[in-house]
C-alpha cells in the first residue's frame, strides 16, 4: 500500500483512473473539480499520513471528518488504500479502519466495507487488486477477497471469496462464470441465464 510517487503523480495517476472507468467522465477538468470520489481519496491519502504518526492522529480524524460532510464518502485514516483507487458516485460508502484495499479497485456508491468485532483486532475486509465492488454491497468482517473478483450489486459478502471469482446475493455465493460455457444465445437472453456475467 506503499507508494513513492510524488503528490502531483498521485493525483495525475488517480485523474487518469477515474477516466478511464467513468464513462460519463468526458473532461479531465470536470472530473478533477467535481468528483466527490476523488476528492475522498485525495483528502484520505492526506489523513492516513497523519494517522500513522501517533501525535498526528485526531487531526487526522477531523480531516476523515470533514471529508465526509463534503463528499458523503466516509474513509477511516486508519484504512490502507492501495493505488489507482476510484469511487464512482460515491455517496455513503463507508470505509473502516483496518480495512485494507490492493490497487486499481473500483467501488460503486452505498458500498461498505464494515467491520463485525468490537474488540480491537482486524475486523474490516482485505481487497486484492483490481476488484470491482457494485452499488450497495456490504463485505463484512476480516474477510479476504482475492485480485479481479467482481461483487455483485447488494450483495453481501462473509466469508472469503477467491481470486478471479464474480460473488452474488446474500449471502454472496461465488462462482467462475464463462461466457463460452453458455450455449448461443444473445445478449438479452444470457443476461437472464446468468445476471452475474453482466457485472
Amino acid at each position: 500500500m506503499t507508494s513513492h510517487l510524488s503528490v502531483r503523480e498521485t493525483i495525475r495517476e488517480d485523474l487518469a483512473a477515474a477516466m478511464e472507468r467513468d464513462p460519463a467522465a468526458t473532461s479531465r477538468w470536470v472530473v478533477l473539480l467535481t468528483s466527490a470520489g476523488l476528492h475522498a481519496i485525495w483528502m484520505h491519502r492526506v489523513a492516513h499520513r497523519w494517522w500513522q504518526h501517533g501525535r498526528l492522529r485526531w487531526p487526522a480524524r477531523l480531516l476523515a471528518y470533514a471529508s465526509r460532510s463534503i463528499t458523503g464518502i466516509e474513509i477511516h485514516p486508519g484504512a490502507r488504500i492501495g493505488r489507482r483507487f476510484f469511487i464512482d458516485h460515491g455517496m455513503g460508502v463507508v470505509i473502516g479502519e483496518t480495512a485494507v484495499i490492493g490497487d486499481d479497485v473500483m467501488l460503486f456508491h452505498g458500498v461498505t466495507l464494515g467491520g463485525t468485532s468490537g474488540r480491537r483486532v482486524k475486523r474490516h475486509p482485505t481487497l486484492g487488486n483490481q476488484v470491482m465492488v457494485g452499488a450497495g454491497a456490504k463485505i463484512l468482517g476480516d474477510v479476504h477477497v482475492g485480485s479481479r473478483v467482481k461483487v455483485g450489486a447488494n450483495s453481501v459478502i462473509v466469508k472469503d471469496v477467491p481470486t478471479g471469482a464474480v460473488a452474488t446475493g446474500i449471502p454472496a455465493q461465488y462462482r467462475f462464470p464463462q461466457l463460452g460455457d453458455l450455449p448461443a444465445m444473445s445478449s438479452e437472453e444470457r443476461l437472464y441465464a446468468d445476471p452475474a456475467l453482466f457485472i
